[in-house]
Order: structure tokens, then C-alpha cells, then sequence
């Protein structure tokens, strides 16, 4: 009634890195890790003397593009699980599009409200059947099943290789690139496409019904958790990546900027499907754990708001964080990272405080597309996720978006959007998805302080450097003819008076 969290437990999965660009996720440690939340959260549930039958239903919320092929007979992985920001597909996509009509990306749009890229699961799915001979050889014989994470774990939740359900949730689904978005099924023309069988595909079903487990994708999941079930509201997730997505209600928008259009949700077998435009960011809070781990900044990811707080500007310096390319508005796979703007007084403050411009940059680009393609402007932001806890950053995002950031006192929102699925599914019945019966949730709101001229100002010298990242390839070809030796360019910034931002 509330929506206030009972009862919780959390557990790191890691990634591994196996070679530049590739990044993968042990498919038998994501069960492990969905066992034990189960495990130690009712255990907590038995301390607070709530009995365990109570428990009316259980949600699943996942990475929705991150692959998964498995055996059906064994139940065992047939490869580790490829996550959405790995870029080994790269060559894939390239030849993908070269034999699209006029080598246009955005040549399967109309059907999939996607444009050809290694974000989607189609493309890492070629992949693994071009490049591992199990996975090949188990597709052909008929053992192999795909799924995305969602699948993964109701599969193994229902029974596994002893009748487990092979199904997902038409927003995980929307985001596979084999999923015709207007008839809500696997479209057989994209499957011939990317030459994968349908039979290896799973069932879909929608995002609220009882199939043993329910599922619905992580960003879907944060669009319902923040109650925004009417067309026009948007909330924003800052995560590993960034995901704006805006309710467009139950039409499918095309959008003319850079975005994608997919499925935000369908709760209930009978009730229709509701859409929204997507603007998605692959690096948001992995440049924290990139200071962290890779630049040994901070010990903690919790470090770089104080850091950035104790100089509270980026002294001119401008950082792009393109590791995996860059995702919304641009579809550059080759755009690679860059920090500009450097002097002799720049240190690792200024750099934490360019880091988190960064994120705020990149979400000011995805709304000004939003608004462009809905004509609507956006009068304010909601917002969710870890990063959010970081109030700086929710600062200098109202300051660069002119415009109020909402956070909800509640920040498991995506979890929350799971479990109002899970209970609102028929059968189960014990959350009203109807006007005047959804749990009011608390929250602040982070006003902006500065002037539009500023923002503006700190915005366009960020979009420079964006388009430095953009042309590292032509920046690189040509440095190397002229025999000149790559360097880090350190470029003089028109440093004047910005806000300074106290802790």
C-alpha cells in the first residue's frame, strides 16, 4: 500500500573482460546470485516475523539485451552471457548493413523501432553462431535455447531441463531486433535477416501474468515503478549505462533523432501494449568504476561526490566517456573516449567533476531529442537508480537540463516496478493498477541554480569534445600518415566564470 521495501539483499555480479571491448557475465553466478537475494531477503523476512507465505508473487526485472544460449537437455551455458555494452560484434553489424538497402542502419526501423547496432541481442546471437562451434552445433542438433537473462532465470526457476518455461516479456523482447513491434510477434523476415531459427526463440508473453515467474525488462520495469503510466512522462535510470524513456502511449513513435522506439510494457494478457521513445547511454556510472578501478582515483565509488565537491568545477576540462562507442542520439561504435580542456592546474577533482558533467551532458542530449520528436518539451525529469544517491550529481543535472530533477525517497524503483507487475498480474491481485489506487511516492526535487546562458555555454563546449570523440578514427588515419606520433590532445579551453559547486 506504501511501496516502502520490507525487506532487501543485494549481490555484485562480476563482468569479466576477455579481450578490449568484450564483456561478459557468468550465466550460472546470475543464478547463484538470484538464489541467494531469494535465500538471505526471506531470511530477513523470518527476523522481522513476517511469514514467508505471504509472499504473493515475485517479480523479475534484467538487463534486457545481455545474450544468453543454454542447452535445454543439460541446462548448462553454452557460452558465458554477452552483456549489452559489448562491442565484439562490431564486424557483425558492418556487414549487417552492407547488405541493408543503400547500407542505411536504420534499414529493419520500421519493424523493430531499432537501428542495426551491437546494443541488440540479434547481433551478439550471429555472433555466437558464427564464432563458437558448441553453440552452432547445439542450434542445428535442436538443443540450444536463447534467452535473454529474464529467460535465463525463469527458465531455471520453473523446473529448468525438467519442463522449465521457455518464455519473456514483450519488453525484453522488443529490444532483440527479431520482434516486430506493431504485431507483437517474431517476425519471420528479421529472423531471416540475421539467419537465426525461430524455433530457438522464446515464448512471449506480457509483462504482468502469472507464467510460474513474471518479467518485465529493468528500464520498463523503472517506467512503471515510477508511476508513469500516462503518455507524456518520462523518468531517467542512472545504472552501469543512462535510459530516458517517455510513455508514448499505445502507439509506437518513430523518432526523427537518434532514438529508439520500443515496447515500455503490456500488463495483462488482454490489455494493450504501451510504447515509449528510448534514449539509451552506455556509460553513465561505469566511468565511476572506471576512476575507480582502472585510474585507482577513489577506493570507493561513494569517493568521487566528495571529490568533485571539494573543487566543485571541471576548471574548463570536458570529458567524453565513449568506451563502448557512443549509444543515443549518434550509433557510433568507433567514437572512442576523450578528456579535453586540460592544463597544469587540472587534478583528479576537476576530472571527477568532468565525470559526472559527463553523465548530465549525455542525459541533456537524449531529452533535447526526446523533445524535439514529441514537440512537447519535458517541464520536468524523474530520476532513479544508484547514481542518483550522489546529490551533486542530481544538482548539475538541473542545472544543465534548466529544468527540476525528481528523485524518489524510494531509489529501488525498478524493483518496485517489478514486484507492481508481479502483484497487478490476474491471478495474483493484490496491487490496483487504477488512477487513485497507485502508492503515492515520496520525493525531492533539485531546482537549477544557474543561468541558461552558462548551461548552454558548458553544454556547447561539451558537444565539441563529443565531436572529437567522433572523428578518433580520422584524427588517427591522419596523424599516422604525417608520421606523427598519437598523443593525448590538451586543448586550451575559454575558461571563464562558472558556478562552483560547494559540498
Amino acid at each position: 500500500k506504501t511501496a516502502e521495501v520490507i525487506s532487501q539483499h543485494q549481490v555484485e555480479i562480476k563482468q569479466s573482460f576477455p579481450k578490449e571491448g568484450w564483456v561478459e557475465e557468468d550465466p550460472k553466478e546470475i543464478m547463484q546470485s538470484v538464489h541467494e537475494c531469494i535465500e538471505k531477503t526471506c531470511e530477513k523476512l523470518s527476523q522481522l516475523k513476517v511469514d514467508i507465505s505471504s509472499v504473493k508473487a515475485v517479480g523479475v526485472t534484467n538487463q534486457r539485451e545481455t545474450t544468453l544460449v543454454w542447452n535445454k537437455e543439460t541446462g548448462e551455458p553454452l557460452y558465458n552471457a554477452i552483456v549489452w555494452l559489448d562491442l565484439r560484434t562490431q564486424s557483425t553489424v558492418e556487414r549487417l548493413i552492407q547488405k541493408a538497402p543503400g547500407q542505411n542502419k536504420n534499414h529493419l526501423k520500421h519493424l523493430t523501432g531499432l537501428p542495426i547496432s551491437t546494443y541488440f541481442s540479434a547481433v551478439k546471437l550471429r555472433w555466437l553462431l558464427d564464432n563458437v562451434d558448441e553453440v552452432r552445433e547445439a542450434v542445428r542438433s535442436g538443443r540450444a535455447v536463447f534467452g535473454t537473462v529474464d529467460s535465463w532465470i525463469i527458465w531455471n526457476l520453473t523446473g529448468g531441463r525438467s519442463g522449465g518455461v521457455h518464455a519473456t516479456d514483450v519488453s525484453n523482447a522488443s529490444r532483440t531486433m527479431l520482434f516486430n513491434i506493431h504485431s507483437m510477434e517474431w517476425d519471420p523476415e528479421l529472423c531471416r535477416y540475421f539467419d537465426i531459427p525461430v524455433e530457438i526463440l522464446p515464448e512471449v508473453r506480457s509483462s504482468s501474468e502469472v507464467y510460474g515467474w513474471m518479467c518485465l525488462g529493468d528500464q520498463s520495469a523503472a517506467l512503471v515503478g515510477q508511476m508513469c503510466f500516462e503518455e507524456g512522462q518520462a523518468k531517467n535510470t542512472y545504472g552501469t549505462g543512462c535510459f530516458l524513456l517517455r510513455n508514448t502511449g499505445c502507439k509506437p513513435v518513430m523518432s526523427d533523432h537518434g532514438l529508439l522506439t520500443t515496447v515500455a510494457y503490456k500488463l495483462g494478457r488482454h490489455t494493450p501494449c504501451c510504447y515509449a521513445l528510448e534514449g539509451s547511454v552506455a556509460i553513465a556510472g561505469a566511468v565511476v568504476q572506471w576512476l575507480k578501478n582502472n585510474m585507482g582515483m577513489v577506493q570507493t565509488s561513494s569517493e568521487i561526490e566528495k571529490l568533485a565537491a571539494e573543487v566543485g568545477t571541471s576548471h574548463g576540462c570536458y570529458f567524453v566517456p565513449a568506451f563502448s562507442g557512443l549509444y543515443a542520439p549518434y550509433w557510433e561504435p568507433s567514437a572512442r573516449g576523450i578528456i579535453c580542456g586540460l592544463t597544469q592546474f587540472t587534478n583528479k577533482n576537476h576530472l571527477a567533476f568532468a565525470a559526472l558533467e559527463a553523465v548530465c551532458f549525455q542525459t541533456r542530449e537524449i531529452l533535447d531529442a526526446m523533445n524535439q520528436d514529441s514537440g512537447v518539451p519535458l517541464t520536468q525529469l524523474r530520476v532513479d537508480g544508484g547514481m542518483t544517491t550522489n546529490r551533486l550529481l542530481m544538482q548539475l543535472q538541473a542545472d544543465i537540463l534548466c529544468i527540476p530533477v525528481v528523485r524518489p525517497t524510494m531509489s529501488e524503483t525498478t524493483a518496485l516496478g517489478a514486484a507492481v507487475a508481479a502483484g497487478a498480474a490476474e491471478g495474483v491481485d493484490v496491487w490496483s493498477l487504477r488512477p487513485g489506487h497507485l502508492p503515492q511516492l515520496k520525493s525531492e526535487t533539485f531546482q537549477p541554480q544557474i543561468n541558461v546562458e552558462e548551461s548552454e555555454f558548458r553544454f556547447s563546449r561539451w558537444k565539441k569534445a563529443v565531436q572529437k570523440a567522433m572523428n578518433w578514427e580520422t584524427m588517427e588515419t591522419s596523424r599516422s600518415s604525417e608520421g606523427m606520433e598519437l598523443q593525448l590532445s590538451l586543448v586550451h579551453s575559454q575558461f571563464r566564470d562558472q558556478k562552483t559547486y560547494k559540498p
